[in-house]
């Protein structure tokens, strides 16, 4: 018999017990949603998107602040030396005392009146960005989430598939003692017991990398989410059995361009290269400020000799400042921002035609589970009643061991494939929920 035949077809024996078991004695059944629930809470990879929101928060704080005035104050000691006058020739040289300790104090006061929008242009830069933090965020949350149900799913097989080479094992060595014991009447072959060894060899051997697999699996599945180390998660055999919406592809079209977090990041960034552009803009038109002031100085040296008093004055008008160079510099920088909100519009174009392509895609292949689905269903009952014959017959001496466990491996593999196509409906629908930003 063949060797392959037989690993392959037996692989799902476990299919008709119990379903999926738990590899650790530690293991609890839980549901993708509530993994996405705890992976909210406790991702680490999801840490880096919050403090970046929460930084975008403080810089929208920090625009808005410059609406406020700006107020300067400055308090100064000093000692001041004699000074001396002399001719424009440097001769005559006279000795000016001067009062040696000098203060002062100066206050002033400039509120924004006008600034060619640049501060509302600011506020809303920073808006902006901030909006697209949360947008990163979303999408960072939906790639962990897409990554959780791959995994989850993962185990779902590959527990299934432990079961199915363990009881595998069981019944190869059944066939090996039932062998053996003909070999004994002298009606087996020594090098078909030899084959039946191998056999089991190398299933012990597949059994050891399923391990492997779901371990790597678990350990991934359980740092994505943030549960402590050495939890052993359990999928929830009802997912097989859940309900999934079904719309057309225009629906699934409609949501993604509504919805997916990829295109509102690629639209976010189109909304902030235009909003810098406005900000630069503004660089080229004055700036209008109310301004105030108070200043006391002592002692008075402008006057010969000085006047060892202090002069206080205050002072409130309108300040106007314009920057000349801005008429052949800012022209360069309008044009390097123009250019910027060109490239991020055509990258937004781009993003929304892959989206498409993925949801069309996506689509596609979850129409094709169905089809499998159906086409695994037949292969199932093919498998049944060809398993019937064949057990009916062996009971009766009309055929050989080999044919029957070669009908058991037909039965047992069409079951095995049953499960996956169920499994990658489910992994395709999550996939469409990915793409389409609902996940």
């Amino acid at each position: 018999m063949n060797n392959q035949r037989l690993l392959t077809g037996l692989l799902t024996a476990a299919l008709l017990g119990s379903g999926v078991c738990a590899f650790s004695q530690n293991s609890s059944v839980i549901t993708l949603e509530q993994l996405f629930e705890t992976a909210e809470r406790n991702s680490v990879q999801l840490r880096p998107s919050f403090s970046a929101e929460e930084e975008a928060n403080h810089e929208v704080s920090e625009a808005r602040a410059g609406r406020l005035p700006d107020i300067n104050a400055s308090l100064s000691f000093s000692y001041i030396g004699d000074g001396f006058t002399t001719k424009r020739n440097f001769s005559d040289y006279q000795k000016a005392p001067i009062p040696h300790y000098g203060n002062a104090l100066n206050l002033s006061v400039n509120q924004p009146l006008y600034t060619g929008g640049a501060i509302t242009a600011g506020i809303k830069l920073a808006e902006l960005k901030l909006t697209a933090s949360r947008y990163a965020t979303e999408l960072q949350r939906d790639n962990i989430r897409f990554q959780i149900a791959g995994f989850y799913l993962d185990i779902y097989k590959y527990t299934n598939l432990r079961r199915v080479v363990e009881n595998n094992i069981e019944q190869a060595r059944k066939v090996l003692g039932e062998m053996q014991a003909r070999y004994e009447q002298g009606v087996a072959l020594q090098n078909d017991i030899t084959r039946y060894e191998l056999l089991v060899s190398n299933l012990e051997l597949q059994l050891v990398k399923i391990n492997n697999t779901l371990d790597i699996l678990n350990n991934n599945l359980v740092t994505i989410v943030g549960l402590p180390e050495g939890t052993a998660i359990h999928p929830d055999p009802a997912i097989l059995n859940r309900s999934l919406l079904t719309q057309s592809e225009l629906s699934w079209q409609s949501d993604a361009s509504l919805n997916s977090p990829v295109i509102r990041l690629a639209q976010s960034k189109v909304d902030i290269t235009r909003k810098a552009e406005d900000l630069t803009k503004s660089e080229r038109l004055p700036k209008i400020g109310l301004q105030a002031g108070w200043s006391i100085d002592g002692p008075i040296l402008v006057e010969v000799p000085p006047i060892n008093r202090n002069l206080s004055y205050w002072y409130v008008g309108v300040g106007i400042s314009y920057n000349i160079s801005s008429l052949f510099k800012t022209n360069k920088s309008v044009s390097r921002s123009r250019a910027a909100t060109v490239h991020a519009a055509d990258e937004l174009a781009a993003t929304r035609e892959n989206t498409e392509l993925a949801v069309r895609a996506d689509y596609i292949r979850y129409l094709e589970a169905y089809e499998e689905l159906n086409t695994q269903q037949k292969s199932v009952e093919l498998a049944e009643r060809n398993y019937s014959t064949v057990s009916t017959r062996y009971s009766a001496d009309m055929a050989l061991i080999t044919d029957m466990l070669d009908a058991a491996n037909s039965k047992l593999d069409a079951e095995q494939q049953l499960v996956n196509a169920r499994i990658n409906i489910i992994y395709y629908y999550y996939k469409l929920l990915f793409t389409s930003g609902k996940i």
